[in-house]
């Protein structure tokens, strides 16, 4: 998998946006060149965390990634409890900080983000295709269930 096939595979569900920051625009640096993914059926960057990100570099305290490779990526999933404790074997809060390297091709917990349940796949592959392109779908779904139930709140027909 290529980072476009990942864009391309996200931007088709529908109603999303994808930000790639870049020099200014207002971002930090750290995060130019990397693509954010957030639900915004009206196109605009929502005040919400993303649905999912692909970062090209590494972030501190994510070393394990190994993001300083050539050609290397990463891509996270807000994968929720339930999927996060399918893969990894335990509930987000009960991860104990891991120590290794991120192999590649293969779904683990995020670095930072794992106790939130976010999911991580380093330079995704054939071995893991099927599962980030399941886990994106979740995310997406999760996302829009979020997004409609704040727009029933916010018109009153909660």
């Amino acid at each position: 998998m290529t980072i476009d096939d990942i864009v391309t595979f996200v931007t088709g569900l529908g109603g999303v946006v994808a930000q790639t920051p870049s020099e200014g625009d207002g971002s930090p640096e750290l995060a130019w060149g990397d693509t954010f993914f957030y639900y915004s059926p009206d196109g605009t960057i929502p005040a919400a965390q993303p649905v999912a990100t692909i970062v090209t570099k590494t972030y501190p305290g994510e070393e394990q990634s190994r993001l300083d490779r050539p050609g290397a990526f990463r891509v996270n999933i807000a994968a929720g409890r339930e999927l996060f404790t399918e893969y990894v074997g335990v509930a987000p809060r009960e991860l104990t900080a891991g120590t290794g390297e991120a192999p590649d091709d293969t779904v683990v917990p995020h670095p930072t983000y794992g106790s939130l349940g976010w999911l991580a796949v380093v330079n995704p592959g054939p071995n893991s295709e099927k599962d980030v392109h399941r886990l994106l779908r979740h995310a997406w779904l999760a996302a829009c269930g979020r997004f409609e139930r704040r727009q029933e709140s916010s018109d009153g027909s909660s």
